[in-house]
């Protein structure tokens, strides 16, 4: 059984595994992009798709985990602003892992290409073909992308401050080494 002070063993082996998917897909992304038309580049976003779709299974399970398992105290060395914040930031990491794999998913469909997750699962199409919508989709996914890569940036310099500087033990409530 987990200590109060840290999360649930479920809870971390979500975090992480969402975390690795993410810093994947955010590599992965900034590589394709810019690939020339090709094979190389048709699989790159194949993988793009399904890691994204797998994130988005992460996330949607996570979100229930949370719903049924409160996350730890925060320490009373977490000041009143840290308090009120984190949590908006956890909401809002939450929202981007749903809405960019969903944004995706839309934008796939929009553009009339057909997602099959990890070439097993076809997944419906959400939306029929439109070449105007698509481009719409493009855009909000790269914004929430770089939106995404900005919150990361954040949640991830505060657990830092948080270990290297406080040392408050932030770190150590979601370590896969602690229990």
């Amino acid at each position: 059984m987990p200590g109060a002070d840290t999360y649930t063993p479920v809870a971390k082996v979500l975090h992480w595994l969402t975390a690795l998917a993410v810093l994947g897909l955010i590599g992965l992304g900034l590589w394709m992009v810019g690939l020339p038309i090709g094979l190389t580049k048709l699989y790159a976003f194949a993988w793009h798709k399904w890691i994204g779709l797998t994130v988005l299974t992460l996330t949607v399970l996570r979100w229930i985990w949370r719903i049924l398992h409160r996350p730890p105290v925060l320490p009373a060395t977490v000041t009143p602003w840290e308090r009120a914040l984190a949590p908006w930031v956890h909401i809002l990491l939450l929202v981007l892992l749903l809405a960019l794999p969903v944004s995706g998913w839309l934008m796939s469909s929009a553009g009339g290409v057909k997602v099959i997750w990890f070439g097993y699962v076809p997944m419906p199409d959400l939306v029929p073909r439109n070449p105007t919508l698509f481009e719409t989709l493009r855009t909000l996914h790269h914004w929430l992308a770089w939106t995404l890569i900005g919150v990361l940036v954040v949640h991830i310099a505060a657990v830092a401050r948080h270990d290297l500087v406080r040392r408050d033990g932030i770190f150590r409530r979601m370590s896969p080494f602690t229990r």
